[in-house]
């Protein structure tokens, strides 16, 4: 059984997108009903991973991207370990260049989901 239904986990994270910003994932738990664990994160990075998946398969830009740590802002492990075949990041998970890398594709998610076109 799944934690979340994937339907419900887009609709919140288009609506961050179209609002214009990231959610953390205690934010995003907390939305779906739950307090935040990390056995729940870990469920949560597989909803994302459908979530995913499913706007690729539709053409619009990846929205799990927006999901991100409230220390940092960045995603999680699960996120770079799961997106590295579609990106090839090398780098640090943290630092200048991940944020470069995840400004770039919350810019596309937000851009995309306020009207415009991903660059």
């Amino acid at each position: 059984m799944s934690l979340a239904d994937p339907e419900e986990v887009r609709a919140h994270l288009i609506a961050a997108a179209t609002a214009g910003h990231p959610v953390t994932y205690a934010e995003l738990l907390e939305r779906l009903g739950y307090s935040f664990s990390r056995p729940k994160m870990r469920a949560l990075c597989k909803v994302l991973a459908a979530v995913d998946d499913a706007a690729d398969a539709s053409g619009e830009p990846e929205v799990a991207v927006l999901v991100v740590r409230q220390s940092d802002g960045l995603p999680g492990q699960g996120w770079w370990v799961g997106s590295w075949e579609k990106h090839r990041f090398t780098g640090e998970w943290t630092g200048p260049a991940a944020r470069r890398l995840i400004d770039k594709l919350q810019g596309d998610a937000f851009r995309y989901w306020q009207g415009g076109q991903p660059e």
